[in-house]
């Protein structure tokens, strides 16, 4: 059963929202959020590019511009190497369409998922030096390329190395000894040597600020960089960064350009989900537009993305788009089809899925600290989304593990309490590859499933306390205090996601008077509530209706629930946690909460 707990940091929040013009209860909201102080906070509010901090400020990012400078100048040819995911194909845009902009000889590869996995790789440098590229540079990967760049440097090629990942290293007698590639020039904020403010961009920001000092360099209008702001936005909340500090602003402002786009391909994508721009948010790029564009690394190439954000054509632009829709709907139900064979397999035993061949299952119990679930017939691109899934029903960090072209092959997905990258330092002789953040990694296998699966779970020192999820509460509001007023004031607290997340309230034992079942399929709930004042609250549930019901009947038995549901007196009473957004209907406003969790 999961615990809800109620934030409870405290401030002056009435003299805090006398001096910014907010509620206190905006106050007390932003201070949930770690922010301190009338600068932060004015700077959390307000916050303009003005506020950016200096590219300058990245450890090598001037050695690294110096000598593309260099390169371009002497027309010497540039390959960029990116990524597959979102992020990948972001950065690669940007350094693309920067460094074209600057008279560079350039070109991109995107390694392919099946065939070369993450990042740069052998098979992509020696292609590169075949084909008489002179330097190589990075976006969204490399850090830990320490044997590939050594490749590329024995071959005389220049290596230049733009990443945000954790930077690898080696334990030796409980003291970490960082490790360095012989790349010319690395930019990672992540770097020690690195006196950047700011830790936490995405890959697609370092190129940005990579491209910053570009135009500086070659005296290019520095409002031209901006431009690039919406495709740093996506990349920040598609790779699924900290909206904190600069992150804010950045998709804050990219947004903004997004709701005018004048690039054919986002145009075009936005459209074909059945979208405006001028209504894009951040829940927009997470979940909608953003699998789309990892749809086409997952399943194809993600060159098919990189090409539509190249578009002139609006109709070649619209017929890619359409691709990329019609690709994310063949990856959703794969995805769904894989994770009711895993249910099917496992959880109804109340049982771990460890593997499966043909109609032979391997089930482990949940009494494991860290799941390692062996799917040999699953694409080996869902990997991260399906573990994703077992991850929410456990709340166990979980590695999902497939069959690839070269090996079993994985990515895994943590809880807050468990830093997957660092745990898997631990026991890195097991992979011939791996790579990550704390809360997601992708690997590939040297040792045997089982071999692994014992190791990881032989560093984990999670104890039961960890495994049962907590839910936040920013704080408890009696369900009739939102007003519409109030919610337009939320707003401000926008754009919504990790590390800034959607205000969570919560009120108890409130009246069911009536529910219904509503939607194409029958997946709403509408609830009418009261409070214990009297006051009446209209209320939404998304979800599994199957399961409120259920929960209910099991709480208060099954002729209360059907008395609910018919609009009759009836015992039921649920404690909610919610978040209040306005209804408009055939011209008139009214607050209705929407039900996140509920007891």
């Amino acid at each position: 059963m999961e615990k809800w707990y109620e934030i409870k940091k405290g401030a002056d929040f009435q003299a805090i929202a006398e001096r910014f013009g907010i509620s206190p209860v905006t106050a007390r909201l932003i201070r949930n959020r770690g922010v301190i102080g009338d600068a932060a906070i004015d700077k959390y509010l307000n916050g303009t590019c003005r506020d950016l901090y200096d590219p300058h400020l990245l450890y090598e990012s001037e050695k690294l511009v110096c000598i593309l400078s260099e390169k371009i100048r002497q027309g010497r040819p540039i390959r960029i190497i990116g990524d597959y995911d979102i992020d990948g194909v972001m950065s690669t845009y940007i350094l693309y369409q920067g460094i074209t902009r600057c008279g560079g000889s350039v070109s991109c590869a995107i390694p392919d998922r099946m065939r070369d996995g993450y990042g740069i790789n052998e098979h992509l440098i020696d292609a590169a030096y075949e084909e008489g590229m002179d330097t190589i540079i990075t976006c969204d990967n490399g850090i830990a390329a320490i044997n590939e760049i050594a490749h590329a440097k024995e071959l005389g090629m220049t290596v230049l190395v733009t990443d945000h990942h954790e930077i690898p290293y080696v334990e030796e007698q409980g003291v970490r000894r960082y490790l360095r590639s012989a790349a010319d020039a690395i930019v990672n904020p992540k770097q020690q040597e690195c006196s950047y403010p700011y830790k936490g961009l995405c890959g697609a920001t370092v190129a940005w600020k990579i491209i910053q000092l570009l135009y500086e360099k070659f005296c290019i209008d520095a409002e031209e960089a901006f431009a690039f702001l919406e495709f740093v936005a996506f990349a920040t909340v598609g790779d699924v960064m900290e909206l904190t500090d600069e992150n804010r602003i950045l998709v804050r402002e990219g947004l903004k350009r997004l709701h005018r786009t004048a690039n054919l391909g986002m145009r075009a994508l936005i459209l074909q989900n059945q979208l405006t721009p001028e209504q894009i948010t951040s829940y927009h790029i997470g979940f909608v537009l953003g699998p789309c564009v990892n749809a086409s690394g997952r399943l194809e190439t993600a060159k098919i993305a990189l090409n539509l954000f190249l578009q002139k054509n609006e109709t070649d632009a619209g017929k890619i788009a359409k691709e990329l829709v019609e690709l994310n709907a063949q990856r959703k139900s794969m995805t769904a089809d894989g994770v009711e064979l895993a249910k099917q397999i496992g959880c109804e035993k109340k049982q771990i899925i460890v593997g499966y061949r043909n109609d032979e299952t391997f089930l482990r119990t949940a009494g494991e600290k860290v799941l390692v679930i062996y799917l040999p017939g699953v694409h080996e691109s869902l990997a991260g989304i399906i573990a994703g899934r077992i991850r929410e029903s456990y709340h166990k960090p979980v590695f999902v593990l497939t069959d690839g072209e070269e090996g079993v092959k994985g990515s895994g997905r943590s809880t807050e309490a468990y830093s997957m990258y660092d745990e898997m330092c631990k026991c890195r002789e097991c992979f011939s590859k791996f790579g990550g953040h704390p809360m997601a990694a992708g690997l590939s296998l040297r040792e045997d499933v089982a071999v692994f699966r014992d190791k990881i779970n032989a560093c984990c020192e999670l104890t039961e306390e960890d495994f049962i999820p907590k839910i936040r509460i920013d704080m408890a509001m009696p369900a009739a205090y939102p007003t519409i007023g109030l919610i337009r004031e939320l707003e401000r607290l926008e754009p919504f996601g990790n590390g800034n997340s959607k205000p969570q309230f919560a009120d108890r034992e409130l009246a069911l008077l009536r529910a219904s079942v509503v939607g194409r399929n029958q997946n709403v709930l509408k609830l009418s509530l009261m409070t214990a004042a009297g006051e009446h609250v209209s209320a939404v549930c998304f979800g599994d209706v199957e399961a409120w019901k259920q929960y209910y009947s099991e709480k208060y038995g099954q002729t209360e629930v059907d008395a609910a549901l018919r609009g009759r007196a009836n015992a039921i009473r649920m404690s909610v946690i919610y978040y209040p957004e306005i209804n408009a209907y055939q011209g008139m406003e009214s607050v209705q909460l929407i039900i996140r969790n509920y007891k």
